[in-house]
């Protein structure tokens, strides 16, 4: 039965795993597993068909161990070797993105109303320049400063979320000379 039957066997489980050390391993468990049953006194009426499905579960469960080790080793890592999470979704990332949000919605607010006017029209509305003098009554010339004004507020204050000072040429009170407002 072992010479009989071994080679076969063993190309039956290299097709199948397709590694020769691993196929030997199989045909030798799957021949050990028949021999057991064999002096166990079990009758063996098909050798051949005993050997190969023998074989097919040892397959199946080296496949399985496989993957309970390959699991296992997947929960043993802790937690530092996982992958981080994404950035904008870590807790200090949405707490400093809350803050910036809230530094920002200051800064407009600061500005004057009609100066705030016309920057929020621009940025939040994408109004052009020529709509916005026409909306509000001013001159083009008085919008492009109002935006510039907004935009140098806005500017100071990433410059702040950065840790850095404004220069006085970047703060918006000391850039450009004070609007009148109607």
């Amino acid at each position: 039965m072992f010479v009989h039957y071994y080679r076969e066997l063993l190309n039956f489980c290299l097709r199948q795993v397709r590694d020769r050390d691993a196929a030997a391993d199989i045909v030798q468990e799957s021949y050990a597993r028949v021999l057991a049953m064999e002096q166990a006194r079990a009758a063996i009426a098909e050798p051949r068909a005993l050997l190969y499905q023998t074989a097919r579960h040892v397959m199946v469960d080296q496949y399985r161990r496989a993957q309970l080790r390959t699991h296992e080793d997947l929960h043993a890592l802790d937690e530092t070797a996982q992958p981080p999470g994404p950035a904008h979704e870590e807790p200090d990332a949405l707490l400093s993105s809350a803050q910036a949000m809230a530094a920002y919605a200051s800064a407009i607010e600061a500005l004057p109303l009609r100066c705030r006017e016309a920057f929020m029209l621009h940025v939040f509305d994408d109004m052009p320049y020529a709509q916005i003098a026409q909306r509000m009554g001013i001159s083009l010339s008085m919008v492009e400063k109002h935006i510039a004004r907004g935009r140098l507020a806005c500017r100071a204050c990433e410059l702040l979320q950065q840790g850095g000072a404004p220069s006085a040429a970047q703060r918006p009170d000391t850039a450009l000379p004070a609007t009148r407002q109607p």
